[in-house]
């Protein structure tokens, strides 16, 4: 189980290396294989919620995290002097100012990218962090916000343990689960702004690689928790069910009636099986954007609406004033 976990944006000096991903398990061996080499391992895009596993923060050298999301790669990682080592993820075409250091395991790979086989040796990655040698000063990273760290380590057994006192002394009003997937498509700032705009009494859950849009905003706090709670990557979608079930159970009701609020941002793939499983599940009055997915015709958004009252995105001040009443 995760905890919750401050993680910062500031890279040290000296050789380091970037994991990407989803693996937590190739995390696991490739910290167990870099200790004591004097080489700091950095996460980036959906690797961010390892930091709050107790097993992985036992490592000194899992230092923060490096970038945002997934289609700023080609940006963030131009004459990186550092390898990257791409597990589960999306990989964007490779730039040559750093198509040396790019390596891949697992089903992830790239025409004339060295490939880390089921052996899991990672032994070329560790000698090309030792070879670039990384930063010569420390590097002061900010997220989209300007913000220097992040909080992670926020899955359903924290949430549960911690909101429910706040919840039953009414000082949470609603909670919005807002994320998904991110990409670099206009209107996507969308989700920056409505969060920004939630009342100062409510609380963002989120997950997946769209939480990078706002997760180093600074919100606050209420009963010392703060507003904005990383619930993990994509495939944590599970907790956030553990959670609306709980609730729905504290509160008496069913999670329909609850105060809560789920406003989904998509890129398709494996976002189509998130959507299904939570209308399954009988969820009803999920917010889409920034548009929608390929597969909803007309005939199709008609009964997605009719029959889960599913609403595509307007403006935040507009869906706001629709969720709140």
């Amino acid at each position: 189980n995760p905890e919750p976990t401050k993680v910062t944006l500031e890279i040290e000096k000296g050789p380091f290396i970037v994991i990407t991903g989803h693996d937590l398990y190739d995390l696991k061996q490739l910290l167990e294989q870099t200790k004591d080499k004097g080489i700091n391992i950095y996460t980036h895009g959906e690797m961010l919620p390892a930091h709050g596993y107790p097993e992985l923060k036992k490592y000194p050298h899992l230092k923060g995290n490096f970038g945002t999301a997934w289609q700023n790669q080609q940006k963030e990682f131009d004459n990186l002097p550092a390898p990257i080592l791409y597990t589960t993820n999306c990989l964007m075409p490779v730039k040559s100012s750093y198509a040396d250091r790019v390596f891949t395991t697992e089903m992830v790979s790239y025409p004339e990218m060295v490939h880390i086989g089921d052996n899991k040796d990672f032994t070329p990655v560790i000698e090309k962090a030792l070879e670039l040698g990384g930063y010569t000063e420390n590097q002061i990273r900010t997220g989209i916000n300007g913000g220097a760290s992040v909080m992670t380590g926020f899955g359903h057994n924290t949430i549960l343990s911690v909101a429910d006192k706040a919840v039953k002394n009414g000082d949470i009003s609603h909670f919005f689960l807002v994320g998904g997937c991110d990409g670099a498509r206009v209107g996507r700032n969308y989700y920056t702004e409505f969060v920004k705009q939630t009342p100062k009494n409510s609380i963002i859950l989120t997950l997946a690689c769209g939480k990078f849009r706002f997760n180093d905003l600074d919100l606050g706090t209420i009963d010392g928790l703060p507003r904005i709670m990383d619930m993990g990557q994509c495939n944590d979608a599970y907790s956030a069910i553990k959670v609306a079930v709980a609730l729905s159970e504290a509160f008496g009701c069913g999670v329909n009636e609850l105060p809560l609020s789920m406003v989904l941002s998509w890129y398709e793939q494996k976002a189509v099986c998130i959507l299904l499983t939570l209308l399954h599940l009988g969820i009803k009055n999920i917010y889409l954007g920034p548009t929608l997915p390929a597969f909803v015709s007309k005939n199709v958004l008609n009964f997605l609406v009719e029959n889960y009252n599913i609403s595509p995105i307007s403006t935040p001040e507009e869906d706001l004033k629709k969720i709140l009443g």
